[in-house]
């Protein structure tokens, strides 16, 4: 089952992992922070910090929530730089997370709101690591269409006592800080052009805040969709027919507060536009 090569170094025992799943709920809800669990547990490493995750994606499932997207996260050398990691991490994108282009987003429902700029692939067919090319993707992929990522952090993102910055397992136990997702613009085949050259305007209340190109996304946004089939092989998971994957931002992310208008341009592929009320 699984990738046999692949020897996963963990520190946490099962009720540390099961209690910090716990209380990144409830600070979802309670839209309080948690402090940064990079501080509780020093010795953390990154696969102790996906088995909080896969923890609390267990109960978001056992409470009635479907999985319908996937994103992928930190795809940019910089930010890889930026976090001291040399891949980029992922998340999972529940039914409830989806908002309606042009429509409102309910920013009550979140602690500190940012937005990015992404594309997104809408997979005709499953792809299943490992062995999993960017051709494989783009073979796989029926529509790639213009997205906005709504990010949110249940984990502290500064320590109030030691100015503490979170790291890459606080981010990826908050499910590498998925909060929603708005698709929109015109959906195109997957060849219909050379996609590491579509761009974005990031405008926030009607000034550019943020430009970006594709290939910043690991060189192909298809890239990105590969390297997350192949990574998660090792759990014998799989990218299911039917799903949206966001295949990384290609642009920083723009802090937003109630009344806020986002608006992102992708040129030749329209546009993406929310409100946050």
């Amino acid at each position: 089952m699984g990738d046999p090569s692949w020897d996963p170094i963990t520190v946490l025992d099962d009720d540390v992992v099961t209690d910090a799943a716990q209380r990144l709920l409830a600070a979802e809800r309670s839209r309080e922070p948690i402090r940064q669990l990079s501080l509780q547990y020093p010795d953390m490493t990154i696969e102790d910090a996906y088995r909080v995750q896969r923890a609390l994606v267990a109960v978001k499932i056992a409470e009635g929530r479907t999985i319908k997207a996937r994103k992928i996260g930190l795809t940019s050398r910089a930010m890889q730089q930026a976090s001291s990691i040399s891949e980029p991490d992922y998340g999972v994108i529940f039914d409830d997370m989806f908002f309606d282009d042009g429509g409102v987003v309910p920013a009550g429902r979140f602690i500190r709101p940012r937005v990015e700029a992404e594309l997104a692939f809408v997979l005709d067919q499953p792809l299943k690591g490992p062995g999993v090319t960017a051709l494989d993707v783009l073979d796989a992929t029926r529509w790639v269409t213009p997205a906005l990522e709504i990010l949110d952090a249940r984990v502290q993102m500064s320590d109030p006592q030691t100015g503490h910055l979170r790291t890459i397992v606080d981010t990826i136990s908050d499910n590498a800080a998925d909060a929603g997702i708005v698709v929109g613009g015109r959906a195109i085949r997957p060849d219909a052009c050379d996609l590491r050259r579509i761009a974005a305007l990031l405008y926030l209340n009607e000034a550019i805040e943020e430009t970006g190109v594709a290939a910043g996304v690991l060189g192909h946004p298809a890239n990105g969709v590969a390297w997350l089939a192949n990574r998660l092989a090792r759990y014998d998971e799989f990218l299911a027919s039917g799903q949206v994957i966001l295949s990384g931002s290609f642009t920083r992310p723009v802090p937003v507060r109630v009344g806020d208008v986002i608006h992102a341009d992708f040129g030749d592929l329209g546009a993406v536009t929310c409100r946050f009320g």
